[in-house]
């Protein structure tokens, strides 16, 4: 596997930070981050950098591609320093939530390449999904240069609708937290019929997580591992019977993808 070339990332946190250590283990060139968080100064070595501003990064560094990983909020304070690159012939990619191609080429210039993508926190375990977008003008080695960073962290799916990549932010972007919160609820519940604090989070947690692992091997439907799971009369029956109510589950699940979708539309501005 070739060694990826020069990259700017701005932006270390959680995210950022899953990216890079994908990247590293793929062999990085010499490439820069941009962060003034304290934090940031760990992830520094080897061929890494760590600058707290772009105005700090050397005239002669030439990025072959820009990773845009802060917060939607914060990237109206660095973009400006950001078209030097994309005039440059630097593809943007950009996995900041809301914030779309043409409001990032209105920054940068409108002839900049951009990707516009929304990964999830597995990332950090190399177990991510990555939905991308291309904008117009992309040239097959910056696109392919882009699915190299992104399958660095996880899987990569492509889609030529932007639009599609609010819905996306909030499936798959958010999902992990939803995932999460179940495994509260299940801890939380189970400690409720008196199950000891310890056992009631080891059954929540290794139940999500083995689940999770069963559904990533089968070839069948979510469906069918659920009906596979609950026999006619039993308890898992009576459970579902609550969680699948109409006013349960299945309506609210719909109530927050699209809370979150709409949220991540606003954000573009």
């Amino acid at each position: 596997m070739e060694t990826l070339p020069p990259i700017l990332l701005l932006g270390a946190g959680r995210m950022g930070g899953a990216m890079l250590a994908g990247w590293r283990e793929r062999g990085l060139a010499s490439s820069f981050i941009v962060d003034p968080a304290p934090a940031a100064a760990a992830l520094a070595g080897g061929a890494v950098q760590v600058v707290a501003s772009a105005g700090d990064l050397p005239a002669e560094f030439n990025p072959a591609a820009v990773v845009l990983a802060v917060k939607p909020q914060q990237a109206d304070a660095v973009m400006p320093d950001l078209r030097r690159f994309a005039q440059g012939g630097a593809v943007t990619l950009s996995i900041m939530a809301g914030r779309t191609i043409g409001g990032l080429q209105a920054v940068l210039g409108a002839n900049a390449a951009v990707v516009r993508a929304m990964p999830n926190t597995p990332a950090a375990i190399r177990q991510g999904i990555t939905v991308a977008c291309p904008g117009p003008g992309m040239t097959p080695a910056q696109r392919d240069l882009c699915d190299g960073l992104l399958t660095s962290v996880g899987e990569v799916a492509w889609v030529d609708d932007e639009g599609l990549i609010d819905a996306v932010t909030a499936v798959s972007g958010g999902g992990p937290a939803y995932v999460f919160l179940l495994a509260e609820l299940l801890e939380r519940a189970a400690a409720e019929q008196g199950i000891p604090a310890p056992l009631a989070r080891q059954l929540a947690r290794v139940t999500v997580a083995g689940s999770g692992a069963l559904l990533a091997a089968s070839r069948e439907d979510a469906s069918a591992l659920r009906i596979a799971v609950t026999s006619p009369a039993g308890t898992t029956e009576r459970a579902l019977a609550v969680l699948m109510a109409d006013a349960a589950w299945p309506a609210l699940v719909s109530r927050a993808i699209d809370a979150a979708t709409r949220r991540s539309r606003e954000l573009a501005g």
